[in-house]
């Protein structure tokens, strides 16, 4: 393995050295949140609504605006970030390495290389292992995946819907193609790696390594129009390790009732029993949950 691959955690062995390459440390701090649900928030009221539910971590962003999207105001973070005790993520445009050092210099705990906001640059991303904090990008495949990990994203969010209309159809195909396509990893000879390697356009040695561990090296997120306990649930039964909730379940008749059933069903989605307490009473406030588009706020995400 080359000295800047991924790190083996999950089996309890590192393949890197913290020591030398951070980037084990953030692939390390990335892993924290696995198991929880991360929601998005727009203002101090939703965050406080996603930290008492039991979210593991909150990502602000700013309401949907006319023309160019690009990371939060500064001061919202700040005035989010200083009561809320859970860790913060904010979301910097794809390649826009100025708007991710901000983000760093602010304290936000993990930036989100998002492509729901205006791209800075059509070519290239951001070179992750130049930060401190950890990065989240989004795939839609392993090749994709593989390929933002090599720039030093700690995180995968495997990508669906952005219009906050609560449709999930688009992310479990997404979904089901990338563990479809480890699954065939797995079965292959080794000799064939190479070329599978060649054909996903990924890293040959994080190819390898996905082959040895039988899933991606870092943590992988679901998101994109999770809006029910049932969605929730689904994402991690199907092999995520944790769930992004957008901030149109904050739009419900009930968000407190709403986000806390979905921070449930995360963590006990193999209990049908806890899914049915957490799914009554939600349905009279689903109607909510599809917002005019001026106040729609879409997931930051790479």
């Amino acid at each position: 393995m080359e000295e800047d691959s991924a790190m083996t955690v999950y089996n309890g062995s590192a393949i890197t050295d913290a020591k030398k390459n951070p980037f084990s440390i953030k692939v390390g701090l990335a892993q924290m949140l696995r198991g929880g649900a991360i929601l998005e928030v727009t203002n101090l009221q939703q965050a406080k609504i996603a930290e008492d539910a039991g979210a593991c971590s909150i990502m602000v962003a700013e309401p949907t605006r006319q023309g160019i999207r690009r990371m939060p105001d500064p001061s919202l973070i700040k005035d989010i970030k200083r009561p809320v005790s859970i860790p913060i993520i904010a979301p910097a445009r794809v390649g826009h390495f100025v708007e991710a050092q901000i983000l760093e210099a602010i304290g936000v705990d993990c930036v989100d290389e998002s492509e729901i906001l205006a791209t800075e640059d059509e070519d290239n991303f951001i070179n992750k292992h130049n930060f401190r904090c950890p990065f989240i990008c989004r795939c839609q495949n392993l090749g994709e995946a593989l390929r933002r990990v090599r720039e030093g994203a700690a995180m995968i969010r495997t990508q669906g819907e952005v219009l906050g209309h609560g449709n999930i159809a688009e992310k479990v195909r997404n979904l089901r193609n990338v563990m479809k396509e480890v699954r065939v990893l797995n079965n292959m000879d080794e000799d064939e790696v190479f070329a599978f390697a060649k054909k996903k356009a990924a890293p040959c040695d994080l190819v390898a390594q996905t082959k040895q561990m039988g899933r991606l090296p870092v943590a992988q997120f679901a998101a994109g129009g999770i809006v029910t306990p049932a969605d929730a649930a689904l994402m991690m039964q199907l092999g995520c390790d944790g769930i992004f909730a957008g901030n149109e379940v904050f739009y419900s008749a009930e968000p407190n009732k709403r986000v806390r059933a979905i921070v449930q069903a995360v963590r006990h989605y193999n209990d049908p029993h806890v899914l049915v307490e957490s799914s009554c009473g939600l349905e009279d406030s689903i109607q909510e949950i599809n917002p005019s588009e001026d106040r729609i706020q879409h997931f930051g995400r790479d």
